[in-house]
């Protein structure tokens, strides 16, 4: 592959020392978007479902009826909280594979050396990522759960409804490192004011073309501070029936995949997800123009709409040098670089020439086992997100960093400067925002996939789509909760 300096390194460059897909992007109802677990960026088979991670997610967008059963969870676990050698156990359910499973498997056998009172079981829990919150959320119902669990970002708002799940605004927000995490780490882990879990692993969506496609189209490499024009223009040029070659893709499943695309280009209109006074969605002046791109695409047929859940299809047609332009994260890249495809990576467009895009945290959930659990698991997490364990995991897991005290670390910015593209996706984390952590999301979501799949197909127009998909939006959001 192509270093920063346009030179060639080897594809295993890309091979991390410790650290699945992440989707790390949800069995669910409606899946995430398809990204892998974290350790994306390490060269392996994908274990169970597929997720396109960033942003991704979908797991709260399963059956309703898990709601209900977090609600209703026991006491702490009757667990053992002290094993033989009299250190206090903190049960880790991680829900990675592979090496994702090695890397987060490796610090927890450091921490455990470095003192004598705590001892970390990284057992998983015996599901993938994917699976993970079916899986607490029957332990929950039962009342025998682990002290920290990975949850996916999407899902908090639905677990931390459970009076379970620990409180861990005093202690994380005390640390040196907090005021260094991403503004969309910090969101991610955010309800009501309260931080209800630790960050876990973060990506950002960037567009990757393909250099070969662009030169044969003689059309100029795409840079930052592009705008949607440029873009639909970019597209319609470097699609050519003759040779089956697309500008650009969409999934059309109407899933989360296909929902976090466009909450960027709402932001930068000025919409929000929900509106400030919590009651109605907060992109109706702006969600038309954001469709209405859509709608260009589709009407100079330059969009590969993918018609399965996953996106696999589309990305498949990339890989294969017969699309222009792929909206992805990234997880992408290990594929890009074994299928040999001359890429590069830029910023999403804008309309306001302000840069914006979204970013995909998942969380460590903290549950209440009994106070001295639940310390020592605060302890663990705490550990594990300093810069010097964050890089770590970054790099054996296959996340960006969650923070800028870990991009700026040696470590980081030597992998960085050997693969091309991860750069831009790094600096993207600076404008990056997350979806909002809101019980009503899977049904918003829900309307918005709905809405967007109507337009790529020419089933509705901009507007018509707008207005159904504000209907049953605003009626979720009347909903107590």
């Amino acid at each position: 592959m192509r270093d920063a300096t346009g030179g060639d390194t080897d594809s295993a460059d890309l091979r991390y020392d410790g650290g699945t897909p992440r989707p790390g992007a949800l069995a669910r109802q409606q899946p995430g978007p398809a990204r892998q677990q974290p350790g994306a960026l390490a060269r392996q088979q994908p274990a169970g479902p597929p997720r396109r991670r960033l942003l991704h997610t979908g797991a709260a967008l399963a059956a309703g009826a898990a709601g209900g059963a977090l609600l209703s969870a026991c006491g702490p676990s009757a667990a053992r909280s002290v094993g033989a050698d009299g250190r206090i156990i903190v049960e880790l359910w991680h829900g990675q594979a592979d090496t994702g499973r090695k890397a987060i498997q490796a610090l927890v056998d450091d921490f455990n050396r470095r003192q004598s009172h705590i001892r970390v079981d990284a057992g998983g829990g015996g599901v993938v990522a994917d699976a993970m919150l079916q899986k607490v959320t029957a332990a929950l119902a039962a009342g025998s759960y682990p002290d920290i669990a990975y949850i996916f970002g999407a899902d908090l708002a639905r677990v931390a409804r459970s009076p379970r799940v620990v409180d861990l605004t005093g202690t994380l927000r005390g640390t040196a490192y907090w005021p260094q995490f991403w503004g969309s780490v910090r969101d991610a882990v955010e309800l009501n004011g309260q931080v209800r879990a630790a960050p876990a692993v973060l990506d950002s969506l960037c567009y990757v073309y393909n250099r070969k496609l662009f030169r044969q189209a003689g059309v100029p490499y795409p840079k930052a501070g592009w705008t949607w024009d440029d873009f639909v223009r970019t597209a319609r040029l470097l699609t050519d029936p003759r040779r089956g070659t697309f500008g650009t893709s969409w999934p059309g499943t109407g899933d989360e995949d296909t929902v976090w695309r466009l909450w960027p280009l709402v932001w930068d209109l000025g919409g929000e997800v929900i509106a400030p006074d919590g009651h109605s969605i907060g992109f109706k002046d702006v969600g038309e123009r954001a469709l209405s791109t859509l709608a260009r695409l589709a009407a100079d047929k330059s969009v590969y709409v993918d018609p399965k859940p996953g996106s696999e299809q589309m990305h498949q047609v990339f890989i294969g040098g017969r699309m222009g332009m792929m909206a992805t994260g990234p997880w992408e890249l290990p594929d890009i670089v074994d299928g040999k495809v001359d890429y590069d990576v830029v910023p999403p467009p804008t309309y306001s020439g302000r840069p914006c895009t979204i970013a995909g945290p998942d969380t460590w959930t903290v549950f209440d086992n009994g106070p001295e659990r639940s310390r020592a698991a605060v302890e663990f997490l705490r550990w594990l997100g300093d810069p010097a364990q964050d890089v770590r995991w970054a790099l054996g897991g296959g996340s960006l960093p969650l923070s800028r005290a870990t991009a700026a670390r040696p470590e980081w910015r030597r992998h960085s400067a050997r693969t091309t593209g991860l750069p831009v996706f790094t600096a993207a984390l600076n404008t990056a925002r997350v979806r909002p952590v809101h019980p009503a999301y899977p049904q918003i979501s829900q309307a918005v996939g709905e809405a967007v799949v109507a337009v790529l197909l020419g089933r509705s127009s901009p507007a018509e789509a707008l207005r159904s998909c504000a209907e049953k939006a605003d009626a979720a959001l009347l909903i107590p909760r």
